[in-house]
């Protein structure tokens, strides 16, 4: 396949990395995520179907898109998920391939999905205290640790895990944390805690900073910035433990610079193209896919939404959520 020219967006960041979410539904109901209480997901119909997203992958491809991840709501608990993943693995030029999920359901199809071509695994996991991770996620610890030792079994060559800093509720499960990744030769990353179901709840009750979560750490483990390591394509900043051991930092709310090599845009799984996490723009997919067999409505699409790609996000400034994180796509 011959290669597209770069695909740049305004401000020439160049833009190759689209996230997908195939359900606004999710077994657990995690407070930044969706909280216990909140039903706002879409019925069936109003979703895209799998032939549909397989059509956005090939014309994403043509225009130079190469790398995909495939998130929720819980994208495991959609019906016939795995052979949507291993079609989607299929699809000539997509070069890397990515699931994010809590686990709790992938330990029966980890070893299906590694064939099916995907390369990474992004696992939520926020404290191994079994009655914490029940008052958070309304689940037992004890299936997402199957699943996260099925992934490391299974052979993917990047398992990551996932932990929002929650204060007061696991600042104490940072170094657990750290020596639980360190054992199964996982990647380890913290990240900031974002508006993304309520503006409550990124309150100061709430919020811990990446920079406090390093120290705490340092108090225990000497860390040295590594400026060289980039696993996977997201902005995590990454250190290292004496051993080796990489743990990243994903700060959207302190780090000035978090959006400078911004690479990616999403699409909902309502068939929205979202063009940035925090910014309410939006782009209606949904119904050219659905009008029309032709692809270039879709294509001036996604160069209408490069066209107006936010600069940065706008967490810093009173952001009013208008849809949750799992409406959105993890």
């Amino acid at each position: 396949m011959t290669s597209p020219p770069p695909l740049l967006d305004w401000s020439k960041r160049r833009i190759d990395y689209l996230r997908i979410s195939i359900t606004d539904r999710c077994n657990e109901r995690c407070l930044y995520c969706m909280p216990q209480g909140l039903k706002d997901w879409k019925e069936h119909d109003k979703i895209l179907k799998y032939e549909e997203i397989l059509r956005v992958v090939r014309i994403a491809v043509r225009l130079g898109f190469r790398k995909f991840r495939v998130t929720g709501g819980e994208p495991l608990v959609r019906k016939d998920v795995v052979p949507f993943l291993e079609a989607l693995g299929n699809t000539p030029g997509v070069e890397s391939f990515g699931l994010s999920t809590n686990a709790t359901l992938l330990a029966p199809v980890a070893d299906r999905l590694r064939k099916a071509g995907i390369d990474s695994v992004n696992i939520s996991l926020d404290t191994l205290d079994p009655d914490e991770y029940k008052r958070i996620t309304l689940k037992d610890l004890e299936s997402a640790v199957a699943g996260i030792d099925a992934a490391v079994a299974a052979g993917f060559p990047r398992v990551k895990i996932n932990t929002v800093l929650l204060k007061g509720q696991n600042e104490d499960q940072l170094l657990p944390l750290v020596r639980f990744a360190r054992e199964r030769g996982a990647v380890l990353r913290f990240i900031e805690l974002m508006p993304l179901t309520t503006t409550e709840v990124l309150g100061p009750g709430n919020f811990l900073a990446i920079g406090h979560a390093r120290k705490r750490i340092e108090t225990e483990i000497p860390l040295e910035r590594d400026r060289e390591v980039q696993l996977g394509h997201g902005p995590a900043v990454y250190y290292r433990t004496p051993e080796g051991q990489p743990i990243g930092f994903i700060g959207a709310l302190t780090d000035l610079h978090f959006c400078e090599t911004c690479n990616k845009i999403r699409m909902t799984a309502d068939g929205k193209i979202r063009p940035c996490l925090g910014n309410h723009m939006e782009f209606e997919i949904k119904q050219l896919l659905r009008e029309s067999d032709s692809d270039e409505a879709i294509v001036a699409l996604f160069h209408e939404t490069l066209g107006l790609k936010p600069i940065e996000h706008e967490f810093r400034d009173n952001y009013q959520p208008g849809r949750s994180m799992t409406a959105i796509g993890g």
